[in-house]
């Protein structure tokens, strides 16, 4: 799977998200910013994350490391933003 994939999958199925996606081909890294995540704890953000792949987690994709962050955290980390 590669890393344009994966942001397409979670761009098609969060609502108003933005994605960065890094990876060698089966290890990825994601920091996804979503209005989506209010109101979450950062197990449920990371299963609303999870859905959104379906079943390519576990198969085409075999880890992916989460940053998961609602638009006002995102804000509050102007100075190492890397969207």
């Amino acid at each position: 799977m590669r890393e344009d994939e994966i942001k397409q999958l979670l761009e098609q199925n969060i609502p108003n998200v933005m994605v960065t996606v890094t990876g060698d081909g089966t290890h990825f890294e994601a920091i996804i910013v979503s209005e989506a995540f209010a109101g979450k704890n950062p197990v449920q953000r990371h299963q609303l994350v999870y859905r959104a792949l379906g079943d390519r987690m576990g198969t085409e994709i075999h880890a992916l490391s989460l940053q998961t962050y609602t638009p006002e955290q995102w804000d509050s980390k102007k100075d190492l933003r890397v969207i």
